[in-house]
């Protein structure tokens, strides 16, 4: 097949699929190995880039995905019923925030590193589709691990979570000293 036909059957199982689809079902699709597969894709994704076009695949670990740009949405919106947006409040943020660099990781050891029980944060952010269950730890009563989904890795513009920001050693040493000054605190009140 030539290229731009394959580029079609590409665009039309990722258009049909809505959700991701991993990059080895793509390439059994249309016949070719996955290095092939994968630059047939990436030459897709340049060409909606460079023609400007409302939609665009994205790679998300290692599958892709066919959305409409982040740029089209106030138009979106005027056609369709305006979506829920939710709110990711600075408890929800900071929550979220250790579960992706720390994944996976259990409700307890979240509570730890917060200091406060985390049940609600947690439930919203797996109501919001931001984390999920991951798996069941090997330890008595078998707790529950968390990890991110895929819609957070769309939600926050990232391939895979290798790819989030790392704090150098000044930040954490940083954090370290605001953290033990907001424990004196709350044990001088």
């Amino acid at each position: 097949m030539e290229i731009s036909r394959l580029e079609g059957v590409i665009e039309a199982v990722l258009f049909t699929m809505g959700n991701s689809v991993e990059l080895e079902k793509i390439a059994a699709a249309i016949g070719h190995d996955k290095d092939t597969t994968r630059r047939i894709i990436h030459r897709l994704m340049d060409k909606y880039e460079s023609e400007d076009r409302g939609i665009r695949v994205i790679e998300l670990q290692d599958a892709f995905q066919m959305c409409t740009k982040k740029e089209t949405y106030e138009y979106l919106i005027r056609v369709a019923k305006q979506p829920k947006k939710y709110v990711l409040t600075d408890v929800l943020l900071e929550t979220l925030s250790i579960i992706a660099y720390k994944q996976p990781v259990t409700k307890l050891e979240v509570e730890k590193i917060r200091g406060v029980k985390s049940d609600h944060a947690v439930n919203k952010l797996v109501e919001y589709n931001l984390v999920c269950e991951c798996g069941r730890l090997d330890a008595p009563g078998k707790p529950i691990l968390f990890g991110t989904t895929e819609e957070f890795l769309r939600r926050f513009s990232v391939q895979s979570v290798d790819d989030l920001p790392s704090l150098n050693a000044e930040q954490m040493e940083s954090f370290k000293e605001e953290a033990e000054e907001e424990v004196q605190l709350k044990l001088d009140i």
